[in-house]
């Protein structure tokens, strides 16, 4: 099957879901960076649903009991138009850095954390600066 393509998916993407110790306050956080709004219906201790996120549609926010102990396997990166002031704005929403500015051919970004320890990289493309 390596190297076929199927006529039609089995699915299509619904939603990006975040495991956190805090839906409400996660949600909040998430709003402020990449836009959305909460699904009022959605809104409770153990899950909270944004919808309207610019590119993913809905972002949810789910309530484990455990707290993030290792590295994040997929991660949201994010286009910003100006890395130093982006970073700012994350980090008076809760957020911290995780690394200093990495410059590629084609990029600089820095990996960041938010209020949970969930890794996100802001972007900005050397097409943009």
């Amino acid at each position: 099957m390596h190297g076929e393509t199927l006529s039609e998916p089995i699915s299509e993407p619904l939603a990006i879901t975040i495991d956190c110790v805090d839906p409400v306050a996660l949600s909040e956080f998430w709003m402020k960076i990449i836009g959305g709004v909460v699904e009022p219906e959605t809104l409770s201790d153990d899950w909270v649903g944004l919808r309207d996120v610019p590119f993913i549609r809905h972002l949810g926010f789910q309530r484990v009991p455990e707290t993030k102990s290792v590295k994040n396997r997929v991660h949201l990166d994010l286009d910003v138009r100006d890395l130093d002031l982006a970073v700012a704005q994350a980090v008076s929403f809760g957020a911290t850095t995780a690394s200093d500015v990495v410059e590629e051919p084609h990029t600089h970004f820095r990996v960041m954390r938010d209020p949970e320890g969930n890794e996100f990289c802001f972007i900005l493309r050397k097409r943009n600066m």
